[in-house]
């Protein structure tokens, strides 16, 4: 288990799809892409996008760890992006 101040993202917030583009676009990776890495469908992540559907637990759980896993290698910062009804800013708000 991540310590807290690693735990950079809540995937069962509002802001579901801003935040997956959101991971994309740093990373540059296409929605197949992501979705591989992941272990999920093309299909699923468009969906999450478009806020058509939210991830199960078992995705929110890929979700957070590959965004933990690339947060600690330096290539994704997710900083000033809504969390859980607050701004996080990197910091250990």
């Amino acid at each position: 288990m991540l310590p807290a101040k690693e735990k950079v993202m809540a995937i069962d917030n509002p802001n579901l799809p801003e935040l997956v583009k959101e991971i994309r676009r740093q990373l540059s990776l296409s929605q197949e892409d992501l979705a591989r890495a992941l272990g999920i469908s093309f299909a699923t992540v468009n969906r999450w996008e478009n806020g058509v559907v939210k991830p199960s637990k078992l995705a929110k759980a890929q979700l957070d760890n590959f965004c933990a896993r690339m947060t600690r290698q330096g290539k994704l910062k997710l900083t000033g992006l809504p969390v859980r009804g607050r701004t996080h800013t990197g910091g250990d708000n």
